[in-house]
């Protein structure tokens, strides 16, 4: 069986460049095969590029522009992306693009034409969405339904939302759920809702590290090879072998992210 994957790593930013060839390795050593790069803004591009160009073959880059990212001069941004996305066949997704009103709703308008500019990048240029929500689910939802009849395939990354936002999120066919440490947090509802109306075969790991630190690392920097830790859980809650999860979440990725090879 290939090795787990992680769909979702910032392992190109600033708090890993003390260490972030060990901690690529410490990923490999724990059965991590491969590692999905999303960007965040123009000045991602250089890092996200140069990782994957060291290690094709384990990192994969995304590109798009992340919500809260969206500013004035954001349509600059979106052009020097999208050229890229045309030109660069190693892309393997739009991503990390979305909405997101939790800090600041400045820019709400500008956030919803980049969301529904970049999906449409998507459906045209064949590739998976990596998706962002947060405080916006409604906003979300009323423009995924826009594009259902020409929707694209994707992921909705950490998810964290309601039995009844999972079921509606979960009506897009092409989708699944990025699952990461924030299951493992003792207060979260999340393994309920899982359990209650989100099948294994909808669910791919994530770490969003260094973000997001799964039980027993809560507080730390996250990193890749922590992923095991989601596993183990998942494997509980779903009454099956870890081994049954990574199968099944690595189909669900490769299904997702066709060019991962």
């Amino acid at each position: 069986m290939s090795g787990i994957i992680d769909t979702h790593t910032h392992i190109f930013l600033n708090e890993f460049d003390a260490d972030r060839v060990a901690t690529l390795e410490r990923a490999i050593d724990a059965g991590v095969a491969s590692l999905c790069l999303p960007c965040i803004e123009t000045k991602s591009i250089e890092p996200i590029m140069a990782m994957c160009s060291s290690y094709p073959g384990i990192c994969y880059p995304m590109i798009g522009l992340h919500p809260t990212e969206v500013d004035a001069d954001y349509r600059l941004q979106l052009e020097q992306m999208y050229k890229l996305l045309k030109e660069d066949e190693r892309i393997i997704a739009v991503g990390e693009v979305g909405l997101d009103f939790y800090w600041d709703d400045t820019f709400k308008k500008q956030q919803l034409d980049a969301f529904e500019e970049q999906i449409g990048w998507a459906c045209d240029l064949k590739l998976p969405l990596a998706i962002h929500s947060r405080n916006a689910f409604e906003e979300l939802y009323s423009t995924m339904k826009g594009f259902r009849s020409n929707a694209p395939t994707g992921v909705f990354h950490c998810f964290s939302g309601s039995c009844d936002e999972a079921r509606k999120l979960l009506s897009f066919d092409g989708f699944m759920l990025g699952i990461g440490g924030a299951v493992t947090y003792k207060k979260s509802t999340l393994p309920q809702v899982l359990k209650e109306v989100v099948p294994l075969e909808r669910i791919v790991l994530e770490t969003d590290s260094p973000y997001l630190a799964p039980v027993p690392y809560r507080g730390k920097r996250n990193e890749s090879a922590y992923i095991v830790e989601v596993v183990k859980f998942l494997s509980n809650l779903y009454g099956c072998s870890s081994e049954h999860v990574k199968e099944v979440t690595t189909a669900n990725a490769r299904y997702i992210f066709k060019k991962i090879k």
